[in-house]
């Protein structure tokens, strides 16, 4: 289990009780579950406890908060299998709006754009290769379940996208400074974008995303704020688009 915390890959740590019954609830099979006796005893942990497909394996509270990544455990942990396929394998979904993150490397923020995506009902994500990946338990956290039913494509580019697309697919980019304004009500000519680009605060959109927009969008701030958090500008815009009717 530490090594799992320190290396992701198709293995994730499922750290609290929210995150385990999220994934009860999401149909993922657990391969191990370990337990506080002194949770297991209470009532949520009880409760929790007689939803698992088998008994878990108590362990002492101080051995299983130092597995933890959180800096305050919560009594359960446990290992599920979340393979993360590549961008060409996912279902090809034409009517939704996919949220492309272009290095994205906070894992915090990454889960917390999952979240953003589910609540305004994007497709799914689809991570370029410098992103945070997606089981690591800081963005799983974040992402309060949502990285656990959301589809997620990994080693996306504008190539690999185009090619699942379309060719035709509209993109659109959140942009700092110098985009066209967005706000509640908005609504652009053409039609709606399949791809809403989003990049890393400090390097922003990479070249070859920023040539593909069809759209480039700024979110219109008060002085003296400069910028937002990726995961709030892109919740603003995601509903920006939602009040649009797109």
């Amino acid at each position: 289990m530490r090594r799992l915390r320190r290396r992701q890959g198709d293995w994730a740590l499922l750290e609290g009780p929210h995150l385990v019954e999220e994934a009860l609830h999401a149909g993922l099979p657990l391969d191990t579950v370990l337990v506080a006796p002194d949770f297991r005893a209470g009532s949520e942990g009880g409760h929790l406890t007689e939803l698992l497909p088998r008994p878990p394996i108590e362990v002492e509270t101080a051995v299983l908060e130092g597995l933890f990544d959180a800096d305050s455990p919560r009594g359960i942990l446990a290992v599920a299998r979340l393979a993360r396929p590549l961008v060409a394998s996912l279902p090809r979904d034409a009517t939704s709006l996919w949220l492309y993150l272009d290095r994205i490397q906070d894992p915090g923020n990454l889960g917390a754009l999952a979240r953003v995506a589910e609540a305004f009902g994007a497709g799914g994500l689809l991570l370029t290769r410098a992103c945070a990946h997606p089981n690591h338990p800081r963005a799983l956290r974040a992402s309060a379940g949502s990285l656990l039913r959301l589809p997620v494509g990994l080693e996306a580019s504008v190539t690999t996208v185009d090619a699942w697309l379309g060719q035709g697919a509209r993109w659109a980019g959140l942009a700092a400074h110098g985009g066209v304004a967005i706000a509640p009500g908005w609504r652009a000519a053409g039609a709606p974008p399949a791809v809403l680009a989003v990049g890393s605060e400090g390097a922003g959109l990479s070249t070859e995303v920023e040539s593909r927009l069809s759209e480039r969008w700024t979110i219109p701030l008060c002085a003296p704020v400069e910028s937002l958090n990726v995961a709030v500008a892109t919740a603003v815009a995601l509903f920006a688009l939602r009040a649009a009717g797109r």
